[in-house]
């Protein structure tokens, strides 16, 4: 156990429900409508991840095979991942399925941790337009992340023409 991964994991966590909690703030999302919100993550903690993302990323990082299975356990048990919801097909090839919509919050607030963490909150849409190509959705996720995004980026201007000198 590294006392930097569980600074990182505890930041991390700390981080997704900030921006939860600035969302329902907002008036983009009700405290109800992600009820799993304060258990994300939870098993980063568990044995088939923690000593693998340790290692990988505070340790000597050589153990990609390792840590390539701790996080297909990771996205396998945590539904806030889009390729949770991606179904392989024998005959039909890739397919997406439609995320409920508090695992669409969550993802949306893990993706904007990162921007919590820099202080940078429209950091977010930098990252999601570089990924947004590779992220497998199905239509309905897609528009309805676009649009959290969008609410998200109006309020942020909102409250920058109002902090302006």
């Amino acid at each position: 156990m590294s006392k930097q991964y569980n600074d990182y994991l505890s930041e991390h966590i700390s981080n997704v429900k900030k921006a939860f909690y600035w969302l329902v703030n907002h008036g983009i999302v009700s405290i109800s409508d992600c009820p799993t919100i304060s258990s994300h993550d939870a098993s980063k903690y568990d044995i088939h991840e923690y000593n693998a993302y340790d290692e990988y990323f505070y340790g000597s990082g050589k153990n990609f095979d390792e840590f390539n299975l701790a996080w297909l356990h990771h996205i396998h048990h945590n539904s806030h991942h889009w390729q949770y919801w991606v179904l392989i097909n024998d005959e039909d090839g890739i397919g997406p399925l439609e995320m409920p919509k508090s695992d669409a919050i969550e993802m949306i607030c893990d993706w904007w941790s990162f921007s919590f963490k820099t202080g940078n909150l429209y950091m977010i849409f930098d990252w999601y337009e570089k990924h947004k190509n590779g992220i497998i959705l199905h239509f309905n996720t897609r528009n309805y992340i676009e649009n959290i995004l969008n609410k998200i980026r109006k309020e942020l201007n909102k409250n920058a023409e109002i902090n302006r000198p």
